[in-house]
Parts: structure tokens; C-alpha cells; sequence
């Protein structure tokens, strides 16, 4: 069994204890960021988040860390929302926002196109589809580079 990366410890450690704080635990990164490393935890619940939502959780997190110690070295932890322009990370990040207007950037261009934007319809058996100014347009999500929601041009 392969050994867990940090951000797998972590959403184990803290996942139960932030669903039933009634926040969505969205995404879970742990990277250096300049010369210091941040572990940073982004949560989301339908009305939104709060500066007092991210106090709360870090505050309830914070222990829960302390005692599992799954990190060896000093970093710094961070707890935000996804923010309205988010980036889809991950198959859930994608199901989550079909409906929405999006982004996707590719590795290689499609049809003469590396970037499409347009409504998300659908994400099933690896293919992102969206409804886009030309029509519809079916991307294989291994050539996705990059994708987020946008809600300003």
C-alpha cells in the first residue's frame, strides 16, 4: 500500500471534525510558498464563508494537528475559502460546479483553441463538457491543464 502524501494525513486527521462544524472540507494543500512551507485548508458551505468561519476551524483543527504531528517541519497553517473564482482541482471541485461558467485551459490546443469557457454541463467517464458561445464542446479532462469557475471577464 503506497504511503500517504501529507495533504491525504491531514484530510484524514481533520475531515470528520470539520463536516460536522457544517463546512465542506473543499481542498487540502500542503506547499512551500517562497522560503516557507503552508498548509493550507479551504472549506466552504452554501451561504459562503466568513473570516469567523476560517477562525472557527482553524481554532478546532489546530489541536487535532498538534497531536498527530503529520508534518516534520514548521509551516504555517492557512484556512480559506475557495473564493468565488475557484479552481477545479479535483473530480468532486468539477461535479460540484456543473451549471456554472467556466474556464479550462489545455495542455495542447482543441479545434485551433487552448482555452474554452462556457457552461459546465457535464463531467462523466473523464470528459468535461461545456456549452460555449460555438456550441458544445466535449474536452478530455488528461488535457486539461488548468480549470475555474469565472464569474467576471
Amino acid at each position: 500500500m503506497a504511503k500517504m502524501n501529507i495533504a491525504q494525513q491531514v484530510t484524514q486527521i481533520i475531515s470528520d471534525t470539520v463536516v460536522g462544524m457544517g463546512y465542506i472540507l473543499w481542498d487540502v494543500e500542503y506547499a512551500k510558498q517562497g522560503a516557507d512551507y503552508h498548509l493550507t485548508i479551504t472549506i466552504d458551505k452554501a451561504d459562503g464563508i466568513t473570516i469567523n468561519d476560517c477562525e472557527a476551524v482553524h481554532r478546532a483543527i489546530d489541536p487535532l494537528l498538534d497531536e498527530a504531528d503529520p508534518i516534520e517541519t514548521a509551516y504555517y497553517l492557512d484556512v480559506s475559502s475557495p473564493g468565488i473564482e475557484r479552481e477545479l482541482r479535483t473530480d468532486a471541485h468539477i461535479l460540484a460546479s456543473i451549471g456554472q461558467t467556466c474556464e479550462v485551459k489545455l495542455f495542447a490546443a482543441v479545434n485551433g483553441h487552448r482555452t474554452f469557457k462556457g457552461e459546465l454541463l457535464s463531467y462523466q467517464d473523464g470528459v468535461v463538457k461545456l456549452l460555449t458561445p460555438e456550441g458544445e464542446v466535449s474536452l478530455q479532462r488528461s488535457a486539461i491543464s488548468k480549470m475555474n469557475t469565472v464569474y467576471f471577464d
